[in-house]
């Protein structure tokens, strides 16, 4: 067992990249592929980190499991982290683009590291790794690019302008990318969720009093859009709170 789930290894001998995969979402969706069958590389950039999330998951998937210090913002280390993931698994079906970083104020108080890190991270970052991962993606013959973005690339809020830009970016290139990809044997989605109950921002979990997305929702609607047939693509998928608290 994996994660309480069942292993039914549907995807046995196929695999994934999924970057910012040792904590939240990105811990939920790594710890669902491997449940499913696939050989799963995943990305940080802090060594200790890495090292705690592959001791973790080798419980579950072994000599599957491949942890990667990169830092999304460099061209080279996205690069470098392709190239290791096919020298070690042989190629790559499934990149989930899921590293983001969230800083709030308001224009006026924002600090240009701040502007730059969020744009850098959740907008060019992914452009990077894309770019990077592309070329081995089409040799799969029936690949996937899943980028995990937010409701904020949709509905702006007060304390925002650096996240809010970075996520309505992301929605415009993702669904460029689509276009762009769809007759390469790539299928390019957008996962959108509105709150989870996640530590981003610096925002303590568990905060949310039950009424938030988990982390392993999204983890799901990563795996139902992997399981649809060749012919179909949802290339959106936007996920709430069934029912968050009502507005006064």
């Amino acid at each position: 067992m994996a994660g309480g789930k069942r292993m039914t290894r549907e995807f046995e001998g196929k695999t994934a990249l999924v970057t910012g995969g040792t904590k939240g979402i990105g811990e939920a969706i790594v710890r669902d592929l491997l449940s499913v069958g696939f050989n799963v590389a995943f990305t940080a950039r802090t060594r200790s980190d890495i090292q705690a999330a592959s001791e973790d998951f080798s419980r579950d998937g072994g000599r599957r499991v491949l942890g990667l210090p990169a830092d999304v913002r460099d061209p080279d280390s996205c690069g470098s982290v392709v190239q290791e993931v096919v020298e070690r698994f042989g190629g790559l079906d499934l990149l989930v683009n899921n590293a983001g970083v969230g800083r709030f104020a308001p224009i006026q108080e924002m600090s240009l590291e701040d502007w730059h890190v969020q744009i850098d991270t959740n907008l060019s970052g992914v452009f990077y790794l894309s770019r990077a991962a592309i070329p081995t993606l089409k040799k799969s013959g029936d690949a996937w690019i899943l980028n995990i973005g937010s409701l904020a690339g949709r509905n702006t809020f007060a304390g925002g302008v650096a996240y809010n830009a970075s996520k309505f970016g992301l929605l415009g290139m993702t669904e460029a990318m689509m276009l762009d990809l769809r007759y390469e044997g790539i299928r390019v989605s957008h996962i959108m969720p509105g709150s989870v109950d996640t530590g981003f921002g610096d925002r303590p979990a568990g905060q949310k009093e039950g009424w938030a997305l988990t982390p392993e929702d999204v983890a799901r609607a990563v795996l139902d859009l992997l399981r649809y047939p060749g012919n179909a693509l949802p290339s959106r998928v936007e996920l709430r709170p069934s029912q968050p608290p009502r507005k006064t």
